[in-house]
């Protein structure tokens, strides 16, 4: 009995974890560029006498599905999609450079680009700071470039290029902020070839019909186990009570 209810109970720790990042994905299938977490589930046989017949099922995050979102143009100047698999590098609130595909710039009170997160965006000289009354212009190889609204006709002026970092050939890892980072430590290169769509936004890449089926299946597994909780409880009352008649 007591093998029984040890592996149901593993199950339900499992089924708890699935159902959060069905919900965390849930809850983020309007975020732009976000990336779905993708959980594991595998089981686990303890080692040592008497506990071979014990099974565990241990269950992590195990990384991120990276296939694109759909674009959406909103003719915004500042809106940015990557296009391929570059992503824009920010930086994150412990300084380091990290990852994302979330391309809702905007001008922060200090001059900072930012994106929606507030991350400041980092180019090849660092993250970029617009002058004041400055009018940006972002072409598509990624280069930040300043028109003076007073003379219009003028020819906009170099400010930096954005780092449009590849993770190809590199192992990379989302955090709890959702930001991407290398794995133990390092940075990307810079693509000197990415290319971005401005006035487009990337959305995120869950399929909101897809995690909504997920989440039912996952419940109904959660009861599932619950029960073989609750039937390991009836017979071994049942047992029990089977010991004081005799």
């Amino acid at each position: 009995m007591d093998r029984l209810i040890h592996t149901a109970f593993t199950g339900l720790s499992s089924s708890m974890n699935r159902q959060r990042v069905i919900a965390s994905n849930m809850a983020n299938s309007q975020t732009i560029g976000f990336r779905a977490d993708m959980i594991a589930m595998t089981p686990v046989t303890l080692d040592g006498p008497g506990l071979e017949v014990r099974t565990m099922s241990d269950t992590e995050v195990r990384g991120a599905n990276m296939k694109a979102g759909s674009v959406t143009q909103t003719g915004r100047p500042l809106d940015l999609a990557m296009e391929g698999d570059v992503m824009l590098t920010v930086q994150a609130r412990d300084g380091t450079e990290a990852y994302t595909r979330r391309g809702d710039l905007a001008i922060a009170a200090s001059g900072l680009l930012v994106n929606g997160e507030g991350a400041p965006v980092v180019g090849e000289s660092g993250p970029i700071t617009v002058p004041s009354g400055s009018k940006v212009i972002i072409s598509p190889d990624g280069q930040v470039l300043l028109q003076d609204p007073a003379i219009p006709d003028a020819p906009p002026t170099r400010l930096d290029r954005l780092k449009l970092a590849s993770p190809a050939g590199t192992r990379i890892e989302k955090g709890l902020d959702g930001l991407f980072r290398v794995f133990g430590g390092g940075v990307l290169p810079n693509d000197e070839e990415g290319t971005v769509l401005p006035g487009a936004l990337e959305q995120s890449n869950v399929n909101s019909s897809e995690v909504l089926t997920e989440m039912i299946e996952a419940q109904r597994l959660f009861d599932i186990r619950t029960k073989l909780v609750a039937t390991a409880k009836e017979i071994d009352e049942g047992g029990a009570a089977l010991m004081r008649m005799t």
